[in-house]
C-alpha cells in the first residue's frame, strides 16, 4: 500500500467514525443500531459489527472489497454489509449512510411511499419510497432497497429504517437528517384532528428539482 494510497484510506476512515458519532449524537441511532461506510477506489470502509461509535479507534478500520471479501482490518463487517455493496455495485455513490432513525422509521410501517408534504423531497430525487420488509443482513432486503431506491438517493426499509448515500460522507448524511425531517413533518401534519395534508403534485416536484440543478442541491438557499 503506498503512502498516499494509506493516506486516502486513513482520511475516510476519520470521515467515517465521525458520521457515525453524528448519527449517534443527533439520534438518528441507538447504541450500535445503523451503519456507515466510504468507498475508496475498490475497498468500502465500514463501521464494524456491534462496536459503540464512541469506542472506535483508527486502529479498527474494517475495509472490504466490493465483493464482500475482507481485505483491511481484524473486526466483523456491519451485518448490513450486502445493502452497502448493491448500493455500491448499481449507483455512482461513494457514501452511504443507514440509520434507525425514529420517525422516519415510523413512517415506513404507514405507507409505501413519503407524502411530498414539503418540497425537500426533491433532494433525494422525488417522493421516497419504503423498500419491502425483509430480515435485516440479507439480499433479499438488499434487493427491495434497490428496487425503491431507483432514481432517488435515499428510501426507508419498511419496519426498518433509512438509507441515502452521495459523493461525499457529508452529503448522505445532510439528506438522512432531510429524509428524517421529512417524515417528522408529515407525521406531524397528519396528527391534526380532521385536517389532511396538502401535497405537492408530481409537476411542482419536478419544477424544484429543476430549479436545485442551479443552487447545488440545497433547497431554500
Amino acid at each position: 500500500m503506498s503512502s498516499e494510497w494509506r493516506d486516502s484510506i486513513e482520511r475516510a476512515w476519520d470521515a467515517v467514525v465521525a458520521t457515525a458519532r453524528r448519527t449517534a449524537s443527533d439520534g438518528l441511532v441507538v447504541g450500535t443500531s445503523g451503519n456507515v461506510s466510504a468507498r475508496v477506489g475498490e475497498t468500502v470502509l465500514v463501521t464494524p459489527s456491534g462496536v459503540p461509535y464512541d469506542r472506535l479507534r483508527p486502529e479498527d478500520l474494517v475495509g472490504v472489497d466490493l465483493e464482500g471479501n475482507q481485505v483491511l482490518g481484524d473486526m466483523v463487517p456491519t451485518s448490513e454489509l450486502p445493502l452497502h455493496l448493491a448500493v455500491y455495485r448499481n449507483t455512482d455513490a461513494a457514501a452511504v449512510v443507514h440509520t434507525h432513525a425514529v420517525h422516519a422509521t415510523a413512517v415506513s410501517t404507514l405507507v409505501a411511499e413519503v407524502p411530498s408534504v414539503h418540497y425537500a423531497a426533491a433532494m433525494l430525487g422525488g417522493p421516497v419510497r419504503v423498500a419491502a420488509y425483509a430480515r435485516y443482513g440479507t439480499d433479499e432486503l438488499a434487493g427491495n432497497m434497490l428496487a425503491a431506491l431507483r432514481d432517488r438517493t435515499g428510501c426507508l426499509l419498511g419496519n426498518h429504517g433509512t438509507v441515502t448515500y452521495g459523493a461525499t460522507l457529508d452529503e448522505a448524511y445532510d439528506r438522512t437528517a432531510q429524509l428524517e425531517w421529512l417524515c417528522r413533518l408529515w407525521l406531524t401534519a397528519s396528527s391534526v384532528p380532521g385536517r389532511t395534508p396538502a401535497l405537492l403534485t408530481p409537476e411542482q416536484l419536478s419544477d424544484v428539482k429543476e430549479a436545485l440543478k442551479g443552487y447545488g442541491q440545497q433547497p431554500g438557499r
